[in-house]
């Protein structure tokens, strides 16, 4: 049996384990489901037990359990995989804007709907599918190269203890190559893969002037207005062209290649409909000489998230008001360091300040590292094949504008990233009504069963 006519007839047993787990209600950012979250984990371990894996463990960490298990080649020399996922889901409010119970999972043509649909359980499962038609097309007890797996349970509450947990079993999880199956495809009928996400990092600033409020009719115009140079210092933020003006924030981006911008060009990119998905913006708006999918995907920014000060009620009070705030985020891309741009925005701000006013910026913890893998490098182009034989056409290359641990991974276990995934942009993740679309799970669990071969050959 070929691995597609494996799959086919063993569908209708993956969707119901599928949904079995879909049914508990993992939600790592409640406290009150830290039972369901551990009942995940076991109930993963438990079914990559059933099919055939030899190592299987749950890792205990200071919050939700991780998942382990290792399948190992015939040959002690063969390459090794990592497969990253997580088990743990979002919460399900506003829960009266679901169609369905959201740990009810139903399957409406097409479509299954449920919390953890797409995000990520399907996608982390279709794995197991894949490697299983994978053993049975080629009749061997082993894959053709190590394949281990890492399902973690605190992804959507920002993955605090990945970096330790990738530490402390850096041995274990030793490989040649991390697989990720947590984004996005262009389209059902475009199939594409990801090649790196954008990372973040967050300040606040505060600007201080006289110790109260003051009458503006005595003192407006002749001392410092904290607002007045709050707009003026976010305003500068971007040049005429719309390049943030940091020092030194772009020196250590990595650049869009050619064949990079003729790839994303290829992508059937309707910006009036974009901008329709964009809360009805009137516009685009960005960095010029750079199209709008690489703006968002792979030009790192600066954005204003609120400023606040002075009056706000009803009514007029004519002060000048004694402090200013804001909230700004930065998107980075690859190449830059969340801590190097915070310094680099302490020194704007030191430059910037005028006379009489004091600033005060609070630095966010932490911050994500951008992530990106190099369209042309061996595991890309494998996984890209392996793609390719599953959806039987032409796959493309996107980006994302959002932010994970991904980084971490490829630091830390020092293995580059490849991302194989079927997940669309209409299946709601986060949101009420979560779906995923099962034929893509198929083709999915496909590109699993070839990937390991691929990579294999691509990797020796």
């Amino acid at each position: 049996m070929d691995v597609r006519a494996y799959i086919e007839a063993n569908a209708a047993g993956f969707l119901a384990d599928l949904k079995e787990w879909l049914a508990i209600p993992s939600i790592s950012g409640n406290p009150a489901h830290d039972a369901d979250v551990r009942r995940s984990a076991a109930w993963l371990a438990g079914h990559l037990n059933e099919i055939g894996f030899p190592t299987v463990e749950v890792w205990e960490t200071p919050g939700p359990p991780a998942v382990f298990a290792e399948w190992p080649a015939a040959d002690p020399a063969a390459p090794a995989v990592l497969v990253y996922g997580h088990h743990d889901v979002q919460p399900v409010e506003p829960i009266e804007e679901w169609d369905t119970d959201p740990f009810a999972p139903v399957e409406r043509g097409d479509r299954l709907i449920g919390r953890g649909a797409s995000d990520d359980k399907g996608q982390v499962l279709f794995h197991s599918l894949g490697l299983r038609a994978a053993l049975a097309a080629s009749g061997a007890t082993a894959p053709p190269l190590t394949v281990k797996l890492l399902i973690e349970g605190e992804e959507e509450s920002g993955s605090p203890g990945l970096p330790d947990l990738l530490r402390h079993n850096a041995d274990r999880l030793a490989c040649d190559v991390i697989v990720i199956s947590d984004t996005t495809m262009w389209a059902a009928d475009v199939p594409s893969m990801c090649t790196g996400m954008r990372g973040l990092t967050e300040v606040e600033l505060s600007l201080y002037g006289p110790d109260t409020d003051l009458h503006s009719g005595s003192f407006g115009g002749a001392v410092p207005n904290p607002l007045h140079a709050m707009a003026s210092m976010l305003a500068g933020l971007h040049d005429d062209a719309g390049r943030v003006t940091l020092p030194g924030f772009y020196d250590d981006v990595v650049p869009l290649t050619e064949e990079e911008r003729r790839l994303f060009a290829k992508l059937p990119f309707d910006e009036e409909e974009w901008l329709r998905t964009a809360g009805n913006s009137r516009a685009a708006y960005g960095e010029q000489g750079f199209s709008t999918l690489e703006r968002v995907w792979a030009r790192p920014t600066a954005e204003v998230n609120g400023m606040w000060g002075g009056h706000t009620g009803p009514g007029g009070k004519t002060i000048v008001p004694a402090a200013a705030h804001a909230k700004i985020s930065f998107r980075l891309v690859a190449g830059q360091d969340p801590a190097k741009v915070q310094r680099s925005f302490q020194d704007y701000v030191d430059a910037n300040t005028p006379p009489g006013i004091r600033a005060e910026v609070t630095l966010g913890a932490g911050g994500f590292r951008a992530c990106f893998s190099p369209i042309g490098s061996p595991a890309v182009r494998a996984a890209r094949r392996a793609m390719e034989r599953a959806f039987g056409t032409e796959v493309l290359f996107t980006r994302e504008g959002g932010s994970g641990p991904e980084a971490d991974l490829a630091e830390i276990l020092d293995a580059p990233l490849v991302f194989v995934a079927v997940g669309l942009d209409s299946d709601r993740i986060h949101a009420p009504n979560e779906k995923v679309e099962v034929p893509l799970l198929l083709k999915g669990a496909e590109s699993a069963a070839y990937l390991w071969e691929e990579l294999a050959t691509a990797l020796r």
